[in-house]
């Protein structure tokens, strides 16, 4: 199971540098269209590979993956990249985010750092595509389609574009809402549009910003909520 799931995410991660390469010199408007064509031209060729028996999909997948499995693989992700984002790559990753055009003038290879960052984050996608797989049974190309998309874009913008833990909440959040609305399936996407809307508008940097959970903003927190009450 372990190999398997680590061989997916080897997989996804050379794809992923293989599409990084070529797209990620674009910038803009036209790296978003490049990155969305590419991944529709994955999807509708794996739709029609034998291997993954087309649109059908792929049954009968061993189970397992439980909560357990999901808990420590999540919680390895969030170390790996947290420390990653502290390393000089990660910090050269998130100065090409704030301003591509600086960091060139600070030598900074953006187009190699964008490449490493892509690849790292379609090898966790990889993952996470394999623990989907053997937690429902079931997987099939239309499973990770555009929407699938919007998902994880929604739970990113959401959580703050600079927050690990702001991902984390948002995810959380956004799987409550799913479950609440999962009889009215059809509006689900317009409701992610409308939080989308709200989010640019009153808070555009997200939930979280760029800050992280942490025990010094629980205990400042803390000792807002004891001078509000000294104050009543």
């Amino acid at each position: 199971f372990i190999i398997g799931v680590f061989a997916g995410a080897l997989a996804a991660a050379v794809i992923g540098c293989l599409v990084g390469l070529p797209t990620l010199r674009l910038k803009g408007d036209y790296l978003a269209i490049a990155t969305l064509g590419m991944s529709e031209i994955i999807r509708v060729i794996f739709l029609n590979l034998d291997i993954t028996n087309g649109a059908a999909g792929l049954n009968g997948i061993p189970r397992f993956v439980n909560w357990f499995w999901l808990f420590i693989f999540t919680a390895g992700t969030i170390l790996i990249i947290s420390n990653f984002i502290r390393s000089s790559h990660g910090r050269a990753c998130i100065s090409i985010r704030e301003d591509e055009i600086a960091g060139e003038a600070m030598g900074i290879n953006t187009t190699k750092y964008k490449v490493i960052a892509f690849t790292i984050g379609a090898f966790f996608a990889g993952i996470a595509g394999a623990l989907y797989a053997s937690f429902f049974y079931f997987l099939k190309p239309d499973t990770f389609g555009f929407l699938k998309s919007i998902d994880v874009l929604v739970i990113v913008v959401l959580g703050g574009l600079g927050s690990i833990s702001g991902s984390v909440i948002s995810a959380i959040l956004l799987a409550l809402v799913s479950t609440i609305l999962q009889s009215f399936s059809e509006i689900r996407m317009v409701l992610y549009a409308l939080i989308l809307v709200v989010i640019m508008i009153f808070r555009p940097q997200g939930l979280m910003g760029s800050k992280e959970l942490s025990m010094a903003m629980f205990s400042k927190l803390g000792d807002k909520l004891k001078s509000r009450k000294g104050r009543v």
